[in-house]
Parts: structure tokens; sequence; C-alpha cells
């Protein structure tokens, strides 16, 4: 089963990819991760993606898409895979579905993570990391007994540069620019997209989206 997990910084996509890729057995591909593996192995496609990065500009899709290709390639994702905050833009989902109809494959469902936009800003504005541990705490969410120092080893703590509130707002429009395309396409050609809650425990939304993947695959088989 091939699924796309979409949702907003800070929904929890890490996560729930995680825990979903976990329960079905098959690996999450997330091309942030992609990019850094082949950048720290020094394959060929990592040094082509370091050749425009060090030159400031953008890794073209289609460097990324290679990089796509060779992690479903691979053993582990024969059964599928999830594809993490991936296709941003539409080109690169049009350029995913060419990708894995030339493989025999297609996109059994698309799970969008829908959490209000004030979660979405305490979750991330409120974030510290310690300086020391790198333990990570939310004054909101999940605070320290001593404000901006770690339960753990007493670091100090510290706020990421774009977790403001501004830049999140920010990074929240231009997530909807960029996705509702894609969630246009995909319903457009006929894929389901489904939207799941996920403002709610952890444990609650993986079930909602495990729930979602059974209901497609009893009426795909049906």
């Amino acid at each position: 089963m091939n699924v796309i997990l979409f949702g907003p910084p800070g929904a929890g996509k890490g996560t729930q990819g995680a825990l979903l890729a976990e329960r079905l057995g098959i690996p999450r591909i997330a091309t942030g991760d992609l990019l850094r593996e082949a950048l720290r192995q020094g394959t060929p496609l990592g040094q082509q993606a370091r050749t425009y990065m060090e030159a400031g500009e953008l890794v073209p899709d289609d460097v990324i898409l290679g990089m796509v290709r060779e992690a479903l390639d691979s053993e582990a994702a024969r059964g599928g895979a999830i594809f993490d905050g991936f296709p941003r833009t539409l080109a690169q989902a049009e350029a995913l579905d060419d990708l894995l109809r030339a493989m025999g494959r297609d996109i059994d469902a698309v799970l969008v993570l829908e959490v209000p936009d004030d979660v979405i800003v305490k979750r991330l504005s409120g974030r510290r990391t310690c300086s020391g541990c790198s333990a990570v705490y939310n004054i909101y969410y999940d605070p320290p007994r001593t404000a901006d120092v770690c339960d753990r080893c007493g670091g100090v703590l510290v706020a990421r540069a774009d977790d403001n509130e501004e830049t999140v707002r920010r990074r929240l429009e231009v997530f909807r620019e960029q996705t509702e395309p894609v969630l246009a396409h995909y319903q457009r050609t006929g894929r389901p997209v489904i939207r799941v809650p996920g403002d709610r425990p952890v444990p609650e939304v993986q079930d909602a989206l495990a729930n979602a993947l059974d209901a497609v695959s009893r009426k795909t088989v049906a």
C-alpha cells in the first residue's frame, strides 16, 4: 500500500508516519531524510544535490524523485511506503504519479492530518530545546519544572529562530497555498483523500489513520 501523509508543520506527521509505517511493515519515505542520507553516503544523487545546495539553490525535483525511486526500489518497500509530506507541489505530485506508474504502482490513499492553526502555533512557538542534552519541551503542553531550565541536565532551554508566531503563521499559509492544489489533484484523479483530526492524543490519531486505511483496503477488495 502506497500512502501519502499530509499535514501542516507541527501536525505530527513524523510521529504518526513512523507509527503507521511500523504498523503496516513498510518504510516511511521523508525526502528530507533521503536527502541527508544521500549527502552522508556521498551517492551520485547526493553529489548532485550538494552541488545545488552549495550554490544556494533548491534541489531540483528530478534529483529528489531519483532518491524516491531508489527508496521504492529497496526490498523494504516492496509492499509499499508511507510518503511523509511529499509531494509538496502539484508538479511533484504529477512526477510521482509518472514514477509510480512506471513501476506498476499507484497511490492508494491520501491521509490529511487536520489541526487548528491556534494549536499549531502553540505547538511550534511553545517548543523549547535543551542546549545541553537536546531534550524537547513545550511551554504550553509539556513545560519544564523551572522556566527555561531542563529537568534532565539543568541546561538552558532555547527556542528555534523560526518558531515565533509570525513565522509559524506564514509557514501555514505557504503550506495551504502549495498543498490545496495537490489534494485537488488526487481528488480529481479518484484517489481517496481522507481527513483525520490531528489534535487528539497520539494513540487516538494513529487508530483513526489505521481505521481509514482499513476502510480503503476493504473497499478496494470489494
